[in-house]
């Protein structure tokens, strides 16, 4: 698509927004309900598009793709209503006699680029949340993801018109002309490199944005845990989408006295989960392209694997693969993997742990496994980081009641339920005076002494 071709569709949309259709929340609910029905509709295609992209099963594919997207749109539909109320809010007596109250209103015209990894989900979630906030948007899937992109430009024009949600498909060419218009708000989910240049371009215009970035989240596997349990959980996380999940667990920092048992345990578990062949597992998907094939094989070292490491280069896939006795040297340590290598650092002292997450870049995600209430509560409180879980990796992100997103280099800004709808919508303060009294004592001459102290009584 050319730039020209993509500032039409902008003016179209700014014109539609400004006629106010978007605003009434009965219309937001129509499209939302139109939303739903036509993901439904078109789950199998759906699901054939993941499993060309990046070979997910129909199972993962709605477990994590479309059942997520069509849980976001549901809890939408029931709460847009309330979402979009206005809140009234205390008053102070200085403003006596007025009422004070905040109203949520849309952006206006929107941009949503969203990633290759979880190209579905993280296309529709983002786009229902900006119905539901009374927007309209252009939306940018991933170019490396075509598939998913050709189903999800389906659904989008069946469901609604150019004027009022749009998909631009396409490669940098594209992004490049789409971060050249002046847009009043855009949602980004992708890498830290792009995530600096969405920002710096949008910097121009004063547009605000949301980034979902990532980075090397670590998952802490304490001496005092369900060590079986935790490898259990850890192999479902780190190995999911073959690792390409921007909250796994990048990489386990080991209690040097239980790191043997944990390996154990995790051997045992991808051979539970994926078989003793999982290149050969129809359900264990593939690296989205060559290029990341070539860039995640490159950071194993083959003498720090013990197990795994077999690879096929014409399918992109790499088995789930477990490296020991790794350092913070190493080349697979310089970068986030978004693969199924998953490197062991060990660890004596915790509080060495602690001082070194400290001064690392704030990740998207922490994990930790203990039974130790002080190591928990240490890292719930004193460091920095997206979200997370205790005893699990990853489930928080499927909760629609809590903010999911990160921190420094891991993003700004949140979404999900109600915080996807805050996301997409400014809130507006506002003071409601009343005409039937009008008090003097803020008004010049400042000469009564009675109105002096009055004024310091009210703002007290």
């Amino acid at each position: 698509m050319t730039q020209q071709q993509i500032q039409n569709i902008l003016e179209k949309q700014r014109t539609y927004y400004k006629s106010g259709t978007t605003i009434p929340v009965r219309f937001r609910l129509q499209q939302l309900k139109k939303l739903y029905s036509t993901v439904r509709k078109y789950e199998p295609e759906i699901n054939e598009a993941l499993k060309s992209d990046l070979g997910k099963s129909g199972y993962e594919s709605f477990m994590c793709e479309s059942g997520l997207a069509l849980t976001e749109i549901s809890y939408l539909i029931k709460h847009v209503k309330k979402l979009s109320k206005a809140k009234r809010v205390s008053t102070p007596i200085a403003q006596f006699h007025s009422h004070s109250f905040v109203q949520p209103v849309p952006y206006g015209n929107v941009l949503i680029m969203s990633p290759w990894n979880y190209p579905f989900l993280l296309t529709i979630e983002p786009l229902a949340d900006a119905i539901a906030a009374g927007n309209t948007a252009i939306v940018k899937p991933s170019a490396y993801s075509p598939n998913t992109s050709a189903i999800l430009e389906k659904i989008i024009s069946e469901c609604f018109d150019e004027e009022y949600v749009a998909i631009v498909t396409g490669g940098r060419k594209e992004n490049d002309a789409l971060l050249d218009q002046k847009f009043d708000f855009v949602f980004f989910t992708g890498s830290k490199a792009v995530g600096i240049e969405v920002l710096s371009r949008m910097a121009k215009n004063l547009t605000p944005v949301v980034l979902e970035l990532g980075g090397k989240s670590p998952c802490i596997v304490d001496r005092k845990c369900n060590v079986e349990l935790a490898a259990k959980r850890i192999v479902f996380g780190k190995y999911l989408n073959c690792g390409q999940t921007c909250v796994a667990p990048d990489y386990i920092l080991c209690h040097e006295s239980i790191k043997n048992q944990f390996i154990t345990e995790v051997i045992k578990q991808i051979k539970l989960q994926y078989g003793e062949n999982p290149l050969g597992n129809p359900d264990y998907g593939k690296i989205v392209n060559e290029k990341h094939f070539a860039r995640i094989t490159g950071l194993i070292d083959s003498n720090k694997v013990v197990f795994g490491g077999q690879t096929d280069k014409a399918k992109h896939k790499i088995a789930p693969t477990v490296m020991d006795n790794v350092t913070y040297e190493d080349k697979i340590m310089q970068e986030e993997i978004f693969g199924p290598v998953m490197p062991i650092i060990t660890f004596e002292d915790f509080d060495s742990v602690i001082d070194r997450l400290k001064s690392q870049p704030k990740p998207l995600a922490l994990y930790i496994f203990s039974k130790d209430k002080a190591n928990i509560n240490r890292v719930t409180k004193e460091l920095s980081y997206g979200g997370g879980c205790i005893n699990d990796v990853i489930i928080h992100l499927a909760t629609t009641s809590m903010g999911f997103g990160g921190v420094g280099d891991s993003g700004m800004g949140c979404y999900h339920g109600k915080y996807g709808f805050d996301a997409f919508s400014h809130k507006k303060s506002i003071v409601d005076k009343k005409t039937w009294i009008d008090l003097p004592m803020r008004y010049q001459p400042y000469k009564s002494k009675i109105y002096e102290k009055l004024l310091h009584i009210f703002l007290k």
